[in-house]
């Protein structure tokens, strides 16, 4: 930690201006909003590279982990318009599907005799599937694979499936969970300014909504995940913003397990006259969420959208967590221009974290390490 401390203030002759806010993180101290700003204007890639690290390793140390997955999405049909989706169909519309709790039982068996620990189920918000139907999905799992963890449903989906059932989200989440949801994926929560969030996704749950679900998750003993969609129409103010109230969120509750930077793909949406961010700025923005966001205790590299070898690069800019095997059984990103048949093996995994200097670790969905290599 002290060579790292030395090559930092060997940077900052050029720009005296970021010490108070170097001398933060140095000492574990919180960075005001302005001094996140001021990282994303000023400070040099390396030297975001090498604050990230000292943040990472008071939090992580050298550990970077992965877990053994799979996602089901039940549905791309979806009743939102969302500007920058590529995902989205409507009922009868060209490669638009429904799969019903009969298919996921048959997913669900495929798996029983590999060695995965999750599944992740999101997808298109249906406008006839209510929370009974969402309940008795997540008991089809639990009957078919009672150790699997279910990580499932967006807050945008639940919203939604509330509205639909006339229910309200405590009652809805409590019933869930007592059917054997184990915690919430971050999705949908894009960007929490509203004036953007007008702009692209304007029907969808508000940024006070997307909150209080997460808050209500937390509070019944549910473990959630956070996003922030990035390189779309937004700017460093509205970065910021948007991880300040996670970082409130999770001062009061706790209940963030990781947070997740999503890229912007350009690809089959309204948005493909959008360039998208480059690799040095998605390196930028890990690393200044991995500073901003002292309390959230994981910074995840989602690869099947970046790729597995930026997602590596990650790895030297605050990211500790690159995701799960994947096993080519999700269609979010590739449908928008990302990694296509996204999979990887664990060896594969293993290689990655090692060759970029890290410690590889099998982890279970609330982080609990289960093997280190």
């Amino acid at each position: 930690m002290q060579k790292i401390k030395e090559m930092i203030y060997e940077q900052l002759s050029t720009n005296s201006s970021l010490t108070p806010v170097v001398d933060k993180v140095f000492h574990g101290k919180r960075l005001t909003r302005e001094d996140g700003l001021m990282l994303y204007k000023e400070a040099e890639l390396p030297l975001l590279g090498l604050l990230a690290e000292v943040v990472r390793r008071r939090i992580n140390g050298l550990q970077a982990t992965f877990n053994r997955n799979f996602h089901f999405e039940p549905t791309n049909i979806c009743m939102k318009n969302c500007s920058f989706c590529s995902y989205k169909r409507r009922f009868n519309e060209e490669g638009a599907w429904e799969e019903g709790i009969d298919e996921l039982r048959q997913t669900i068996a495929k798996y029983r005799d590999k060695k995965v620990t999750e599944v992740h189920i999101t997808g298109g918000v249906h406008p006839d599937r209510g929370v009974p139907y969402y309940v008795e999905m997540v008991r089809a799992i639990k009957q078919e694979m009672p150790e699997l963890h279910v990580k499932a449903f967006s807050a945008v989906e639940i919203e939604a499936m509330c509205e639909i059932s006339g229910l309200d989200y405590k009652t809805a989440l409590r019933d869930l969970r007592d059917a054997g949801l184990g915690s919430i994926p971050g999705g949908g929560a894009e960007i929490f300014d509203e004036e953007i969030r007008q702009k692209i996704s304007p029907d969808k749950a508000t940024s006070d909504q997307w909150l209080e679900i997460h808050h209500t998750a937390h509070e019944l003993g549910m473990m959630t995940n956070a996003t922030m969609l990035y390189g779309l129409i937004e700017n460093y103010e509205h970065r910021i913003d948007h991880m300040d109230r996670l970082r409130r969120l999770q001062d009061k509750t706790g209940g963030f397990n990781t947070f997740i930077p999503l890229k912007f793909r350009r690809y089959n949406n309204a948005f493909a006259h959008v360039e998208e961010s480059t690799t040095t700025e998605d390196l930028r923005n890990y690393a200044v969420s991995r500073i901003f966001l002292d309390n959230i205790p994981h910074l995840k590299a989602y690869w099947p959208m970046i790729g597995k070898e930026v997602a590596q690069l990650s790895l030297s800019y605050g990211v500790d967590d690159l995701d799960g095997t994947i096993d080519d059984s999700t269609k979010i990103y590739s449908m928008a221009g990302a990694v296509q048949n996204p999979n990887a093996t664990t060896e594969e995994l293993i290689s990655l974290v090692k060759e970029a200097g890290k410690e590889p670790a099998e982890r279970d969905t609330l982080y609990h390490i289960l093997e280190r290599f």
